[in-house]
């Protein structure tokens, strides 16, 4: 599977009417940032937003439920108990697939990525070029370190995606980013419910693309790095990247009859 890398498409174009597309934002403790990461979501690219709140320890709830009636019609859930990462994505694609979306673009509310980006993550999809579409900060040369990405993380960055590459057979510039788009179909396909409630659900869920055959496209993408930006400390990081490794063993495993895993079966 080779991945193309969109990046011809004019954000100025006028947007491609069909399609019902939702952004999701998984929150939790994002109360600095909600207000502004919301305010630069391109309205003509957007019919609704849903935000998830994870039980935060801050005011996130208040500062979402704030949002509601403007400009942008918002749907608020919030879990009682803290779930994960992962466990939150699961709830923002229920919401997103309960209200009839056909593309779902997975925003983080703290700032690090662009919002004005998201036409080039929609448009292969409403083209029907892809069922996933990755919004990558190696794509262009420079891209991630002059972004604020501390030295270490690119070095673990890289190293993952070559590792992952060589499992999917494929050659694509970043497999960790959190910017990310999906088909209606996709979400329906994957059986995303069945994986990982922590970070490691990302991996997963490009694993399971891999597996059933979906068309992975990547467009360059732009982050910011930033005080209130949320980042995953050296520890959690590192346990991340072991489980990730182990995720790729286990498709592997599935692939050869060794271990067969209910993460790659409809």
């Amino acid at each position: 599977m080779d991945p193309i890398v969109s990046a011809g498409h004019s954000l100025a174009r006028e947007r491609v009417r069909e399609g019902k597309i939702i952004v999701v934002m998984p929150a939790f403790n994002a109360e600095p940032t909600l207000r502004s990461t919301v305010a630069a979501i391109p309205r003509d690219w957007i019919d609704e937003l849903i935000i998830v709140d994870d039980n935060s320890s801050d005011n996130t709830k208040v500062v979402a439920a704030e949002l509601l009636g403007g400009d942008i019609p918002v749907e608020l859930v919030w879990h009682p108990h803290n779930v994960g990462y992962g466990g939150n994505q699961k709830t923002c694609y229920l919401e997103a697939l309960r209200r009839n979306a056909d593309v779902v673009v997975m925003l983080h509310p703290d700032g690090q990525y662009e919002p004005s980006l998201i036409p080039k993550l929609v448009e292969p999809i409403l083209a029907g070029e892809a069922g996933l579409v990755l919004g990558s900060r190696f794509a262009e040369r420079g891209g991630a370190r002059s972004g604020g990405m501390p030295l270490y993380k690119i070095v673990a960055n890289r190293f993952l995606t070559t590792v992952e590459n060589r499992v999917l057979r494929a050659s694509f510039s970043e497999l960790h980013t959190g910017y990310r788009a999906y088909s209606r179909e996709f979400l329906l396909t994957i059986p995303f419910l069945r994986n990982s409630f922590d970070f490691v659900f990302d991996t997963e869920i490009i694993l399971q693309a891999s597996e059933f055959g979906f068309p992975i496209r990547e467009v360059p993408v732009s982050t910011r790095y930033f005080p209130e930006a949320s980042s995953v400390s050296f520890k959690p990081a590192v346990i991340y990247g072991v489980k990730t490794l182990l995720a790729c063993a286990r498709l592997l495993l599935h692939r050869h009859g060794i271990w067969r895993s209910a993460k790659f079966r409809r």
